[in-house]
């Protein structure tokens, strides 16, 4: 009865956004944590481990298509499964 299928390996750069090439809807059926630093972010919209930076959307500001612009932040990654 123990139905526990193994969790997808994390790859190195994810992207929460459907139309990216980055995307992999098998890991969203999971929830997942990222550490930027050693701080939790419960924000990211994309990451990438090897170049080292995560990509959060800005409070306020929107581009033309309404969608909020994506900051860059900088430091040690890194994505594990809650």
């Amino acid at each position: 009865m123990n139905d526990t299928k193994a969790l997808p390996e994390l790859p190195d750069r994810l992207s929460g956004n459907p139309r990216s090439k980055f995307h992999v809807e098998e890991i969203f059926e999971h929830h997942i944590g990222i550490r930027l630093n050693g701080k939790e972010h419960t924000n990211v919209e994309e990451y990438c481990i090897s170049e080292g930076w995560v990509k959060i959307p800005s409070p306020k500001a929107l581009d033309r298509r309404g969608q909020p612009l994506l900051i860059t932040l900088k430091g040690t990654v890194e994505a594990f499964y809650c």
